[in-house]
């Protein structure tokens, strides 16, 4: 079934201009502890609006009756979703109602949404357990660790056979900008379009012999972990007894000889630092 969107022709933006607007939390994810910041602050006929479900999906928070519940959640990084308002456009969002207490909810969360652009691009509607369900998969998967475990073997494949390390490099992490650049602008056809005809048949004959049928039941079972609440369960476990685990994973991929051979490599590319943000450049959204 086709997500239902909106545009700014279906919604009222002053719904939330005459509304006080309390951002909570910093960086890419808020911050703020919700039970010492926050909780005593709910009362009745307020909006509790979040960027990400994960805290109401695994009821991590649960906000008192008589709260609206919504999340805006634009597809892009913060000061990605400012650069594109200031230039008249806008980054797409979602949106999602879990308590409609108000009967206000949805135009709220719409109202907002268009208030930082979304209703430029196009907003579409979903709901807490399917954004954050989708979203944890798409990064344990595909997005970080697919792609980061794709990159690594391929690098070790070619190092392990005897190819100079920065010949691996550019080839199997460089170039993966170059490819997602394509897909992003024109779908996998066009980046097929656009590509060599021998790329392009090595792409077809040889990808389903990496991604395998194994490979999508391994996806499958991370799923369902995801829904299931155990991949959230294991995570915030993790979290209470200090990351041990996670801290070491940190560093182990940090000591990977793809960063070193990378850091070296970069530092001769001039302009990846010409065009980088710093702390003092993002403006909170």
């Amino acid at each position: 079934m086709a997500a239902t969107m909106y545009y700014e022709k279906d919604v009222d933006p002053s719904i939330i201009r005459g509304k006080k607007v309390a951002i909570i939390g910093y960086g890419s994810q808020g911050h703020a502890t919700y039970n010492a910041h926050i909780k005593r602050y709910m009362k009745p006929g307020k909006a509790l609006a979040f960027a990400h479900g994960f805290n109401i999906r695994f009821k991590r928070i649960r906000p008192p009756k008589g709260v609206d519940i919504i999340m805006i959640a634009p597809k892009g990084p913060g000061h990605l979703v400012r650069r594109t308002f200031t230039e008249g456009g806008g980054v797409p969002c979602l949106i999602a109602v879990e308590e409609n207490a108000t009967g206000m909810a949805k135009e709220i969360a719409l109202s907002y949404a268009e208030a930082i652009g979304g209703a430029r691009a196009g907003i579409i509607e979903t709901s807490f357990a399917e954004e954050t369900e989708t979203d944890l998969f798409g990064e344990q998967a595909v997005l970080c660790g697919g792609v980061a475990a794709l990159v690594q073997a391929g690098f070790e494949t070619l190092t392990e056979a005897g190819y100079q390390p920065e010949m691996a490099y550019f080839e199997c992490l460089h170039e993966v900008k170059l490819i997602v650049d394509l897909m992003y602008e024109e779908g996998i056809t066009g980046m097929r379009y656009s590509i060599s005809d021998t790329a392009e048949y090595g792409d077809v004959t040889r990808g389903p012999r990496i991604i395998t049928p194994a490979t999508k039941k391994a996806m499958q079972k991370i799923l369902k972990e995801i829904q299931s609440g155990k991949f959230a369960r294991e995570w915030i476990k993790e979290s209470e007894e200090g990351r041990v685990n996670f801290n070491a994973l940190r560093e182990a991929g940090a000591k990977h000889p793809i960063e070193a051979v990378g850091t070296s490599l970069r530092a001769m590319m001039t302009w990846l630092s010409a065009g980088k943000l710093k702390v003092s450049d993002v403006s909170v959204c």
